[in-house]
């Protein structure tokens, strides 16, 4: 197999004006990884605000102006900035927004069976060899790569806390699907019809279909990513339903 000749990164985006800075200035440290280890991958990366009522948009540009990662004028191994694209959508839901910034991540570029996309959440931080894992995981011949998301233990409380510590030890295997931490090679994404417009699991739904298929789906609980620990999220079926459900409250 091969390196990609780009990733995209896609980031859905619904009222997260407290977590898309840490989101973006994490990718940032991910990209800077990437061009030290394999200066010859492009990167991407697109943003859809979706319906955000607050100010998730100023925030993240802000957060993106403050770093000439993101400006045309860088310069990253002789290269130019990367690419942030923000795409505002009214409310979609995270299905139909993952969709959005996916088709307009392979609009353009070189041809999807060259490309992975590497998706996450507004509210999460990526490790900074996250994108290293993804590229690679391209390189070996994965077609899905899913991968595991630990809650932010600032947002916990210490009982919860450790309740997740006791029923996640060191070397637990992976057990879930999280679009917080989830890739897959362009060509494979447009072929099993991308994400499902739905308002949640819309991850699961996707490599579902990628095994039902026969693809190679490999899954890894190396470089976790860092996502929030509400118990309010933004889908009423998602991580924060499972920490909340699962591991409750400190009463």
């Amino acid at each position: 197999m091969s390196l990609p000749a780009r990733i995209d990164v896609v980031v859905p985006a619904h009222d997260e004006e407290d977590g898309i800075a840490g989101c973006v200035q994490a990718l940032a440290v991910a990209v800077r990884v990437l061009a030290r280890t394999h200066p010859d991958v492009a990167v991407a990366v697109t943003v859809v605000l979706d319906g955000c009522t607050d100010d998730t948009g100023a925030v993240l540009r802000a957060a993106a102006a403050g770093d000439p990662l993101w400006s045309d004028g860088a310069d990253l191994q002789g290269r130019t900035g990367v690419p942030l694209d923000v795409v505002a959508t009214e409310r979609l839901g995270v299905g139909r927004a993952r969709a959005v910034g996916t088709t307009r991540a392979l609009a353009s570029g070189p041809e999807p069976s060259a490309r992975w996309l590497a998706h996450t959440d507004a509210d999460s931080r990526v490790d900074p060899g996250w994108l290293v894992q993804q590229v690679e995981a391209h390189d070996a011949g994965a077609h899905v790569l899913v991968g595991a998301v630990v809650p932010d233990p600032d947002d916990l409380d210490p009982v919860v806390l450790a309740r997740w510590l006791h029923a996640h030890p060191p070397g637990s295997t992976l057990g879930h699907v999280h679009g917080a931490n989830l890739g897959l090679r362009g060509d494979v994404s447009l072929a099993l019809g991308g994400f499902d417009p739905v308002p949640e699991h819309e991850d699961v739904r996707l490599v579902e279909r990628a095994r039902a298929l026969g693809l190679d789906v490999r899954a890894t609980t190396d470089l976790p990513v860092v996502t929030s620990g509400r118990f309010d999220g933004r889908t009423p079926g998602g991580y924060a339903e499972h920490l909340r459900i699962t591991y409750g409250d400190a009463s």
